[in-house]
């Protein structure tokens, strides 16, 4: 049996490389103004955007220091080193206090923008949980409480964003409100949702915001999400309504996309199609639960072998797990594990299922796995010690399984993010 592991793993690096702020940043880097540039990043790849940012502006352009400042607000374990613009780690998937202070800095130093400064804010996957900044009325811990629950619910992160940036002062609009003096305000995004819709990305800080309080309410009501009666009144006061189009803050203004997830997942489709094979690819927008989706993957890949063919299926997006269980996992491990129970007795199949950002679910540390690897020594494994996959499943402990047969992929922070990528080799 040929080990298709190292060329699962150029196929993962292929499509985080496409997406990496070193390749995507400096070229859309605006000039140096009167004034100050002011840089603003969150997310998990935000201290590498932060220091490619520098790069530009202090070495390629010149800048004298003094005129550069910032806060990066990333993930614990995805800072890097810097110079002028000050890196904040904090928690991811549940904010921590490190977050609230990081966004309360952010909106200070937004509001001191003046008419000469640039402010450029710098956005990838993790800044909604990075920035957080409850609205008044609602504590830390209410707001904490939200997270999880949304996080159990399995509603997709659009959803999820929508009940967010009603209870944030800085999401749906608000830190261009904050900055609106200045004399142009610039988002750059690495896009980690389906769509690539700019008022998701990090809960859409800077552009206008198309959901209402209604909508939020809507989605408490559908999830059954338990939640303070604080954060009800705070859904229902008008004052927390989010930036809609025409808002003044919006008036010097403008966002563009770096890099989207179609990107990378043609990256992938490419190192797969110069090995040879076939693809299928099933776009980079894929939502739904992960053994659902699974589910359809594994027919996919059984047919082709019942077809003799040699196959890459290629797929990217942000599924969801509904938490049943009390185990350990995200829902690419989840995608895997529902994928070992279902292709656990067919040779010539291999499978890698991770996110872009190093990270798949997990606790927010920086050594949580980015996803998982099964083929046929995974198969063998399972037998050898006795492990049921369904068992796993119902306990939503894909990391606890595959922690037993070795098969956790652990590539550390990528310091980009650009949703999931999951391949299905058919050889």
């Amino acid at each position: 049996m040929t080990d298709r592991r190292p060329f699962l793993r150029s196929i993962f690096d292929a499509a985080v490389a496409a997406a990496h702020p070193d390749v995507v940043l400096a070229s859309r880097l605006r000039p140096a103004p009167k004034g100050r540039v002011i840089c603003l990043a969150a997310g998990k790849g935000a201290g590498a955007m932060a220091a490619a940012a520098e790069r530009h502006y202090l070495d390629t352009l010149g800048l004298e220091p003094a005129r550069l400042v910032g806060i990066a607000t990333t993930r614990h374990g995805h800072g890097v080193p810097t110079r002028r613009i000050q890196v904040v780690e904090a928690g991811h998937p549940v904010p921590d206090e490190a977050g609230l202070r990081a966004a309360d800095d952010t909106l200070r130093l937004a509001a001191e923008a003046t008419a000469d400064d640039l402010l450029l804010v710098l956005l990838t996957g993790g800044g909604s949980a990075n920035w957080i900044a409850p609205v008044e009325g609602v504590s830390f811990a209410q707001k904490q409480q939200v997270n999880r629950a949304l996080l159990r619910s399995g509603a997709p992160i659009g959803e999820m964003n929508i009940v967010r940036k009603h209870l944030s002062r800085i999401k749906g609009g608000r830190l261009a409100r904050a900055g609106q003096h200045a004399a142009e305000i610039v988002t750059l995004a690495i896009s980690d949702v389906p769509h690539d819709d700019p008022s998701a990305i990090a809960s859409g800080p800077t552009v206008p915001d198309p959901t209402t309080l209604a909508d939020a309410r809507a989605l408490v009501a559908k999830y059954n999400l338990s939640v303070d009666d604080a954060v009800r009144r705070a859904l229902d006061d008008p004052r927390n309504e989010s930036c809609k189009p025409g808002d003044p803050a919006f008036a010097r203004a403008t966002f563009e996309l770096l890099a989207k997830p179609k990107a990378s997942i043609d990256a992938a489709v490419k190192v797969a199609q110069d090995a040879g094979y076939e693809t299928i690819a099933l776009g980079a927008d894929l939502e739904g639960e992960a053994r659902d989706v699974a589910a359809g993957h594994a027919r996919l890949a059984l047919k082709a072998r019942g077809e003799r063919k040699r196959v890459a299926i290629i797929s990217g997006g942000e599924l969801t797990v509904t938490v049943r269980g009390n185990g350990r996992g995200g829902p690419n491990q989840e995608y895997a594990l529902a994928l070992a129970d279902l292709l656990k007795d067919t040779p010539d199949i291999s499978a890698l299922a991770a996110d872009t950002d190093g990270a798949d679910g997990g606790a927010g540390s920086a050594t949580d796995p980015a996803g998982a690897v099964i083929d046929q020594a995974t198969f063998a494994k399972m037998k050898s010690i006795g492990l049921d996959p369904r068992t796993y499943l119902e306990n939503n402990d894909a990391t606890g399984f595959f922690a037993q047969t070795g098969d956790l992929l652990l590539t550390g922070p990528t310091l980009t993010n650009v949703n999931d990528v999951r391949v299905i080799l058919v050889d």
